[in-house]
């Protein structure tokens, strides 16, 4: 290979020092983790107002939409529950309120029937008091008539939104910027290494 050339070539890459380019390394470096612990923080933040707004019965819906529009935009936000609880995000008193919800209407709903039943009951049987036909009649007619709750699927109530490997925010750029000076940085290294070597 041509001396001339390979000196040329030395000659341009001599000024950009391995450890400038290692100090921009270990500085992106610096700032991703930043940004990745400060993306983490920003999910734990809105991943605790669905807790709050699903304990308070409040906007429960908004907070989820919030949480899962952070997630999916932004890189090192999984969700994954530190005491393994899958899915993460579980409704529980939203769910809670619901059962009750649905048990409070039956409970009317059947309080109504057995007044219905007992009118129904008298008017068949009149001169029925304790025991007797009626009894059965009040029975067989809350049988019929009655309601039983609803089973609520809990699934409805149970989340987890997928983070991307990398997002074009502050963090993903740095990771990027990172890789980039590193691999310069190596390059630097090796080719400085090399072209002494070949140069001597």
């Amino acid at each position: 290979m041509n001396k001339h050339y390979l000196h040329h070539v030395w000659a341009r890459i001599r000024p950009v020092k391995t450890v400038y380019l290692l100090a921009v390394f270990v500085a992106c470096g610096v700032g991703a983790a930043y940004a990745l612990r400060s993306n983490y923080t920003h999910m734990t933040t809105l991943r605790a107002q669905v807790y709050q707004a699903d304990k308070d019965g409040t906007d429960v819906v908004g907070a989820l939409q919030g949480l899962r529009a952070y997630v999916g935009g932004h890189m090192n936000t999984t969700l994954a529950a530190a005491d393994g609880v899958y899915p993460p995000i579980q409704l529980k008193y939203t769910y809670a309120r619901l059962q009750q919800a649905e048990q409070d209407r039956v409970n009317a709903a059947n309080s109504q029937v057995y007044t219905d039943a007992q009118h129904t009951c008298e008017a068949q049987y009149p001169g029925s008091f304790s025991g007797g036909p009626r009894v059965p009649c009040i029975e067989q007619y809350v049988k019929d008539h009655g309601t039983s709750a609803r089973t609520i699927p809990d699934a409805m109530y149970k989340f987890d939104f997928a983070s991307p490997g990398w997002s074009p925010d502050l963090a993903g750029w740095l990771v990027v910027l990172t890789a980039v000076f590193g691999g310069l940085a190596v390059l630097r290294f090796v080719l400085g290494f090399a072209l002494k070597r070949f140069l001597r």
